[in-house]
């Protein structure tokens, strides 16, 4: 039984197949082509790994402990997916097994135009699904094997490096390079690699040279491959465990034109183009790659394109390119900061940069460092902490980085957008850069490329490292949509990328901060008064309001769950194996369920906090778990201990979890989050019957406390509302202590049935009404 069996995914599930618990991948390095004329990306990846931690935490109980360790995964039952990393030797032991396996590259380019249509579900290599893989009983040795995840790719050969043949590369080991062909020769080649991707992270620079060098080695014999609808399985002969599988591959492979982690297109000035869009698959398609989230990597890139075409990337270098011969270029890109493969973004196309005379970029940038730094009071609790993060250059720990207010930027766009550009969204960057470091300090990035991308791309904005990708939809109508969605991305730097969700299907973690951090961040960019930051911010909720309630109105109550797996959020299979629920759902892209969620519960938690000492909180977060994977109760009980007072209320992390993450539809809220609802819809000029009747029907508005029913009957005289003159009614009656606000209410909209409403109210309730209260209400009424 293969992996791909055992995990067993609903049609509408994205299986993760690397198995990461027993090798990680620490450092990729991409030495590409991008040929428009075939829409193909061909070259190598090489892959530099590290024993993972299931295997390091059984490899102490001795030399059979790899084996006991599959022995028991075996034993898992069948609703826990698991995977045995190996295959029997038996089946493939022979010479002429090996060549029929490793398909040389030669080979491949001579069977491409046949094969040129076969589905990932061939056997490219000829290795067969193993059904005694499981089969502890089934004697003789068994191969360790290297699971990638991996989807419409040509994989052409993979081999393992050579790395011990890079000059000056014995000093990581301290002993000499042995000699010959020999079980001590591949152990120094992998401790080689196991220095190398352990050096300390004021050593990034020649760290990153070596692994240049490394990537540029020769190959030492070629590995057994094979490959699947979602994975690519390595192997080498008569390797059993995971540290002696070889630390350094190489992969040489071409992507599909039908591949769908990248598209191929053109620009709105009708020049061709190829982009990552955000795919549901990843990256897969674009690279072998291990896509759980726990696979944290940096990456290295050469990239080469004709001349004319701008190379774009998640990468930490503004990269210039350099003229390898006539009409052909190469870009490189690196990045120090280790992060899931899924970030890794490229653009390919005739981009121009859009700039702008200086002193006006100066200017506005000046005008907006008033606000943009944090006060002492603000920041002086982290400033002494260290990171809690893998050891990296990290921006935190700087202190030039940690008074950036605004990070170096660039602007690109296809040629007939560039004035457009120039009009809103250069003078826009800066601006909204001052008011997130305003907000949560120093930023997690230390450059910013900023692309219009091309009229395909089915959202209005993506973050990652280094990188936004913005529609051309945000540039007209002047500077709100603009704006507000640069923030939004922006706001992704810290809540998306510097702190990740370790389980994928908490995307509210990253969706929600967005959606929350956009509305603080515009309102400071734009240097409202605190009246029309309020203003604007309840207006924003009562929209957002309206669309959460339509799309739970109108959409499966499975896909309205923020923590669909619940109490297994983060488990994952013994191999690393996983599946991200509804990750291949078509219509879950355009929902907005986890940004809208995640938006009102963190809205509701700086309510009840109060704004500025919930920003605090975010700020101490951020600072405390940047470069790491989180879970939703990891910033709850954070932010719960810094307010012990709560802990004594409902608000706890089962409650959240509860009445916000694990169930669907629109949350039960506190009477106090229903009175602060109510009083932002009692603002709204016109509110339909219908929209009345399904706010009073969800929140059961009649049984709520006096406090909410108080709003609750303003809302009705408002709107005029007629269902609701009985509640009216009951109010007055049953709450005389709050009812003589609404008398007046009756009477000031001079509608003939309030005012006879009101006139009967009182007449009922008179003689049973304290005499000063009696006495108001009359001077209201007649």
């Amino acid at each position: 039984m293969n992996m791909e069996t055992q995990l067993d995914p609903m049609k509408d599930d994205l299986p993760l197949m690397a198995n990461t618990s027993y090798m990680l991948v620490k450092h990729y390095v991409l030495d590409l082509d991008v040929d428009f004329k075939s829409k193909v990306i061909e070259g190598s990846i090489v892959l530099f790994l590290e024993t993972g931690g299931q295997y390091m935490r059984t490899s102490n109980a001795g030399k059979e402990c790899c084996q006991s360790q599959f022995d028991e995964t075996c034993k898992m039952g069948a609703s826990e997916p698991c995977h045995i990393p190996m295959i029997n030797v038996s089946t493939c032991s022979s010479k002429t097994d090996y060549n029929d396996f490793a398909v040389s590259r030669k080979e491949e380019e001579t069977t491409s135009d046949e094969n040129s249509n076969h589905s990932n579900n061939e056997q490219v290599s000829g290795i067969s699904s193993s059904e005694d893989c499981c089969d502890i009983e089934n004697h003789g040795n068994k191969d360790f094997l290297l699971v990638l995840d991996c989807c419409d790719l040509s994989v052409l050969k993979i081999e393992e490096v050579d790395v011990a043949a890079v000059s000056g590369i014995e000093k990581f080991t301290k002993s000499a390079k042995p000699t010959g062909v020999s079980k001590e020769l591949e152990n120094f080649r992998n401790r080689i690699v196991h220095e190398l991707v352990t050096l300390p992270a004021d050593h990034w620079k020649e760290q990153l040279s070596y692994f240049t060098h490394c990537s540029q080695a020769p190959g030492c014999g070629e590995l057994l491959f094979s490959t699947g609808t979602w994975s690519l399985e390595i192997r080498k002969l008569g390797i059993q465990t995971p540290a002696d599988f070889p630390h350094a591959i190489r992969i040489w492979y071409k992507t599909k034109p039908e591949g769908t982690s990248v598209t191929w297109t053109t620009d709105q000035s009708g020049r061709p183009c190829v982009y990552t869009m955000g795919s549901p698959i990843n990256n897969r398609a674009l690279f072998p790659c291990q896509e759980p989230p726990i696979a944290l990597s940096t990456w290295q890139a050469s990239v080469r394109t004709a001349a004319g075409f701008v190379v774009l990337m998640s990468g930490e270098n503004s990269a210039e390119p350099v003229q390898l011969r006539e009409g052909v270029l190469s870009w490189y890109y690196y990045v120090s900061m280790p992060m899931p493969a899924s970030t890794f973004t490229i653009a390919v196309g005739c981009w121009q940069e859009v700039k702008q005379q200086s002193f006006k970029q100066t200017t506005a940038i000046e005008t907006n460092t008033e606000f943009s730094l944090p006060s002492p009071q603000t920041d002086f609790r982290w400033r002494e902490e260290i990171c809690g993060h893998v050891e990296y250059p990290c921006r935190f720990q700087n202190p030039a980085a940690r008074l950036q207010a605004v990070i170096p930027y660039r602007v690109f766009a296809p040629w007939c957008l560039m004035e457009s550009c120039e009009e809103y969204l250069l003078q826009l960057i800066p601006q909204c850069l001052s008011a997130a470091y305003a907000t949560l300090g120093t930023h997690p990035f230390s450059r910013l490329d900023v692309l219009i991308v091309p009229s395909n791309f089915s959202s209005l904005g993506m973050a990652s490292p280094h990188i936004i990708f913005l529609s051309q939809s945000v540039l007209p109508g002047g500077r709100h949509l603009c704006g507000t969605r640069l923030c939004h991305e922006i706001a992704h730097a810290w809540f998306g990328l510097a702190i990740g969700a370790r389980d994928w299907t908490e995307e509210w973690i990253s969706e929600g901060f967005a959606t929350f951090l956009e509305d603080i961040f515009w309102a400071r960019a734009q240097q409202l008064s605190h009246d029309e930051i309020k203003g604007q911010q309840e207006l924003k909720a009562l929209l957002r309001w309206r669309r959460l309630r339509d799309e739970v109105q109108n959409s499966e109550e499975e896909l309205q769950v923020l923590r669909p797996k619940k109490e297994n959020t983060g488990e994952f299979s013994e191999s690393g194996a996983s599946v991200v629920k509804y990750g291949l759902k078509a219509e879950k892209i355009f929902m907005q369920v986890h940004y809208l969620k995640g938006y009102f519960l963190l809205r509701s938690l700086a309510r009840t906090i109060g704004e500025v000492s919930y920003l605090a909180s975010l700020r101490k977060f951020v600072n405390k778990f940047h470069g790491q994977l989180i879970l939703s109760q990891d910033f709850l009980s954070m932010l719960l201990e810094d307010f012990p007072k709560q802990k004594g209320s409902e608000l706890t992390v089962e409650n959240i979890f509860q009445n916000w993450l694990d169930t669907s539809g629109i949350p039960k809220l506190l009477p106090d989050q229903l009175v602060l609802l109510l009083e932002s819809l009692l603002e709204e000029k016109t509110l339909c019957p219908r929209v009345l009747q399904y706010l009073e029907r969800t929140y059961q508005l009649r049984e709520q406390d006096a406090e909410v029913r108080h709003r609750w009957c303003e809302l009705v005289i408002k709107h005029k509302y007629e269902p609701g003159y009985r509640d009216i009614e009951r109010f007055l009656r049953e709450d005389q202590a709050m009812g003589v606000y609404l008398y007046g209410e009756l009477m000031v909209n001079e509608d003939a049935k309030q005012q006879e409403l009101a006139r009967k109210c009182f007449a009922e309730a008179q003689e049973h009404m304290d005499a000063s209260s009696a006495k108001v209400v009359a001077e209201m009424l007649f």
